[in-house]
C-alpha cells in the first residue's frame, strides 16, 4: 500500500469527473498566466475601490453621527456602492476566464460609475 485511503470527499469528486467525462463534459480550462495576472490585478482594483470608499464612507458618517436617518441611509449606499464592486469585478473575472490569453475583446474604463 504506497498510497493513503482517500477521503469521501475525494472518492466523491472522480465520481464526478467520470460522470462529466461519460457525458462528454470539460472540467474548466486551466488559466494562463496572463490570465491569472489579470485576474489578481482585477481583485486588487477592486480592493483598492472598496478601501477607498470605507475611507470615505467613515469621513462621511462623521459628518451625519447625530442624525440616525442619515447614517441608516449612507450605510445602505456605501453597501449597495460595495456589491457593486464586487459584481464588476465578478463579472471582469468571468469575462477574463472565458476570453483566454492576451486581449479579452473588452476595455476597462476606470471611473465610471
Amino acid at each position: 500500500m504506497d498510497k493513503p485511503p482517500k477521503s469521501a470527499y475525494e472518492i466523491a469528486l472522480e465520481k464526478l469527473r467520470a460522470q462529466d467525462r461519460a457525458r462528454g463534459e470539460e472540467g474548466p480550462a486551466p488559466l494562463t498566466e496572463d490570465q491569472k495576472r489579470r485576474i489578481a490585478d482585477a481583485r486588487a482594483r477592486c480592493q483598492a475601490r472598496i478601501a477607498e470608499r470605507d475611507i470615505l464612507h467613515v469621513d462621511e458618517r462623521a459628518k451625519v453621527a447625530d442624525d440616525p436617518e442619515a447614517l441608516q441611509k449612507l450605510d445602505e449606499q456605501h453597501a449597495a456602492e460595495r456589491r457593486r464592486f464586487e459584481a464588476e469585478r465578478d463579472r471582469e473575472i468571468e469575462a477574463i476566464r472565458r476570453g483566454g490569453g492576451k486581449g479579452s475583446g473588452r476595455s476597462r474604463r476606470s471611473g465610471s460609475s
